[in-house]
């Protein structure tokens, strides 16, 4: 038996995948624990996975739009973005963090730290104890030092020559030039705890001893072997803790599932131009708003019902169609069960995880501002054209049977 410490932040859909691996190592006979934001102690309680709360690293206790400290929404390009991760989350905090996981580590030692890619803290205090540490992406890898990947952000495809991947090294220096913004705060966090400075910020990941992708390689475009120590584990996918159940639309014309982000991304104008293209179309649909939008405030058709939540588990293998801003679990979920996507992605990883499922010939891609009537167009053509769901179907066979061979456990355990 051994001891593994999780660590995470309230981010979204990467604190349910990394409190599965938890429950999985716990269900083998290890001790684990979890640290994140209160606001995630429901869902590592619904795991049954022992929790403990961020004290004087930054908190979120609720998951409203309000709570949001990251606030990506209101950055209007891609190194405003940038900043706010580090000011919010990588670096400016690094310090905080890595003092409340020392201090874990004092109550609960540690064979092995697993911590969320984006905690250097996390990293800085595993290093300065001596003790490993794993990180783990529950996502298509979003920074940009693996080599051979497309540049993240973009939403790009795979190079096809030289010319192409002179670009893409081209995109991800640019991009690593923009984190070493944070440099400074990340060396005055490691001299507090004992480390020597670094001449490049992506030298903390090289403290890593494995770097775990919780995605599916039939999904991804990663290179294939991956560079040590980047590993695939398959997908960790569910519906979180919070989910109700409910009933969707009756009737004979098919079924379309809409969700957005469980974070707010000012999705509002978004959601209500599907809503008007829906209600032109023979369909009936079921849409969730998530936490952070309350249902009340949209105008549904007649042949759609509006919820916070829904058991997508249960209903995809009835849906005809899916239209997702391409959250990971959100764009993976429904291939696995063969229903086609349109895709109106908004930022973070979703313009990656769109290009991923549009490549296969699984997905539409349109803008979040397109029209109703390009969103009724495109749906149209995902319910018509059976193209788009025999490559679903192709696709998302492939990311089930990675789901079934998931081994993050496993790689974790060959640590020790």
């Amino acid at each position: 038996m051994a001891r593994f410490l999780f660590t995470t932040w309230e981010g979204g859909g990467h604190v349910q995948p990394l409190l599965m691996v938890a429950a999985d190592l716990a269900a083998r006979g290890h001790e684990v624990l979890a640290i994140s934001d209160p606001a995630n102690a429901a869902d590592a309680a619904a795991l049954s996975v022992p929790f403990r709360a961020w004290t004087t690293a930054p908190f979120q206790t609720g998951k409203s739009r309000e709570d949001d400290r990251l606030r990506d929404f209101e950055a209007d390009n891609p190194m405003a973005v940038i900043e706010r991760l580090l000011d919010r989350v990588m670096t400016g905090p690094a310090a905080s963090y890595a003092r409340d996981v020392l201090e874990a580590l004092d109550a609960f030692p540690a064979d092995v730290v697993v911590s969320q890619e984006l905690l250097l803290g996390a990293m800085i205090a595993a290093q300065a104890r001596g003790t490993r540490l794993a990180l783990l992406a529950a996502n298509v890898w979003s920074l940009p030092n693996l080599p051979g990947a497309p540049p993240f952000g973009a939403g790009m495809a795979p190079a096809t020559d030289d010319q192409e991947r002179a670009m893409h090294a081209m995109v991800a220096q640019m991009a690593r030039g923009l984190f070493q913004s944070g440099l400074p705060a990340l060396n005055a966090a490691r001299a507090e705890h004992g480390l020597p400075e670094l001449a490049d910020l992506f030298a903390q990941y090289e403290a890593a001893d494995a770097i775990l992708l919780a995605t599916s390689p039939a999904f991804d475009f990663a290179p294939d072997p991956l560079p040590a120590p980047f590993t695939h584990v398959g997908p960790y996918l569910a519906d979180p803790a919070w989910v109700e159940t409910v009933e969707v639309p009756q009737g004979d014309t098919p079924l379309v599932l809409v969700s957005f982000s469980s974070l707010y991304q000012a999705q509002e104008a978004t959601l209500r131009k599907v809503l008007a293209a829906l209600s032109a179309l023979p369909v009936r649909a079921l849409v969730t708003t998530g936490p952070t939008l309350d249902p009340a405030e949209f105008d549904a058709p007649v042949n759609v019902k509006v919820v916070r939540s829904a058991p997508h588990g249960a209903l995809l293998k009835d849906a005809a169609a899916f239209v997702t801003h391409a959250g990971h679990g959100s764009t993976l979920r429904p291939l696995m069960e063969g229903a086609p996507l349109l895709c109106l992605p908004m930022g973070r990883d979703q313009n990656d995880n769109a290009m991923r499922a549009a490549h296969r010939g699984a997905a539409i891609t349109l803008a979040p501002d397109a029209s109703p009537e390009k969103i009724g167009q495109a749906l149209s053509r995902l319910l018509d054209e059976p193209a788009w769901r025999e490559a679903a179907r192709a696709l998302g066979a492939r990311i089930a049977a990675d789901a079934k061979a998931r081994s993050a456990a496993q790689a974790l355990e060959a640590l020790l």
